[in-house]
């Protein structure tokens, strides 16, 4: 395993019915105790998970205005049919959204990097100087069988509604989360459903509050800002370490596409370290988890304690392996009329798979394009 471093019993007749009713005091007195358990095990259970949702409702940022004009939406998936018709029409448009139950779903996480602006900018609507340093569209298919991510290039040279094109990171800075939102939807012409903004610092605290993160790393390489010597093989990353090691790009020839490739790998570890049985099994654990990481998220009103406690239930058979993680096929890098360094759309590729995900068949896709283990 690498080790991270700086770089450097007879009785008398008389006596039978006393003793008997000696003998039958335990088992009532057991049987109380089991009664008592019954009752109390469930309740506390309860209470705890109630404190889980109270944390998380109270500490996570919600993004009152997320969305942009409805009228501009592909409207929701319908189970059995195609997703991503008729922006504005539907239940949707009429201040009806469809619920997520049996149908699939669409979550864009991005993490952002403030650059000094505020998430409240980002998450007003507003122009700011707030930026997506990760985004990732996340597939949940009806029959809740997978989980797909889908990494999109920060670079990506795409059109952003009413601001001409511009790398997509842009649109966060240009009209916050709902402009973002926006530009992913008319991208794919697939509907948004929930949206999660992270902190990147969330990570230390979530990591630590783990013991740690396992990443199986291909390649040696020390960070650009920190000297951080991360050696190849599996690695147990802190939190200062898993934080270094999701942002690094300057140490790779291929720049933001390893940076995407080992945040991929990461989010995979931390899944599989949160459904662990060293987790799950462990009370205190899993409430330092919520705890650390809830202050460092924004969501959409809708993704709730409740909503998300709904959700795991319906992916209660998932396990890491079933995890799916890729980037959007691109054509390579590029440069812009006004001379700056562009990862360059493949139409062909966005089209493909915005078809699968409007009909729910992104299982397919993947295992056409050979996706399974990533790109």
């Amino acid at each position: 395993m690498g080790t991270l471093s700086a770089h450097p019993s007879f009785a008398h007749p008389g006596q039978t019915a006393s003793k008997t009713a000696r003998r039958r005091r335990p088992f009532r007195a057991v049987l109380l105790v089991l009664l008592a358990l019954v009752i109390l095990i469930p309740a506390s259970a309860g209470a705890y998970l109630f404190n889980l949702g109270r944390i998380f409702d109270s500490e996570t940022t919600k993004i009152e205005n997320a969305f942009p004009d409805e009228a501009t939406r592909p409207q929701p998936s319908v189970p059995g049919g195609a997703a991503g018709v008729a922006p504005g029409a539907g239940p949707a448009a009429a201040g009806t959204p469809a619920s997520d139950s049996g149908r699939s779903l669409n979550i864009l996480v991005m993490g952002s990097d403030s650059r000094g602006a505020t998430t409240e900018e980002a998450t007003s609507g507003a122009g700011s100087n707030q930026r997506a340093d990760t985004l990732m569209l996340v597939h949940i298919p009806a029959d809740r069988s997978k989980i797909y991510s889908i990494s999109l290039m920060r670079d990506l040279w795409v059109g952003i509604p009413d601001h001409g094109h511009a790398k997509i990171n842009a649109a966060l800075a240009f009209g916050g989360v709902p402009l973002m939102v926006q530009t992913v939807e008319s991208i794919f012409g697939q509907r948004i459903d929930h949206i999660a903004m992270i902190d990147f610092e969330g990570f230390v605290g979530m990591t630590d509050a783990l013991g740690g993160v396992q990443v199986d790393i291909p390649a040696p390489f020390v960070s650009y800002h920190d000297r951080i010597a991360f050696p190849a093989g599996p690695n147990t990353l802190d939190g200062k370490h898993s934080l270094e090691f999701v942002r690094e790009r300057y140490a790779f020839a291929d720049g933001d596409y390893q940076r995407v490739r080992n945040q991929q790998a990461f989010v995979k570890a931390l899944l599989a370290k949160n459904l662990s049985a060293d987790t799950l099994l462990n009370p205190l654990k899993v409430h330092n988890v919520v705890s650390a990481m809830a202050p460092f998220i924004s969501v959409d009103g809708g993704l709730d304690a409740a909503t998300i406690a709904g959700l795991a239930v319906e992916l209660k058979d998932v396990r890491p392996r079933d995890m799916v993680t890729f980037t959007l096929p691109t054509r390579g890098t590029g440069t812009s009329t006004d001379g700056q360094s562009i990862v360059l759309t493949d139409p062909v590729a966005i089209d493909a798979l915005s078809a699968a995900m409007a009909t729910d068949t992104l299982g397919d896709y993947v295992a056409a394009n050979g996706l399974e283990g990533g790109n």
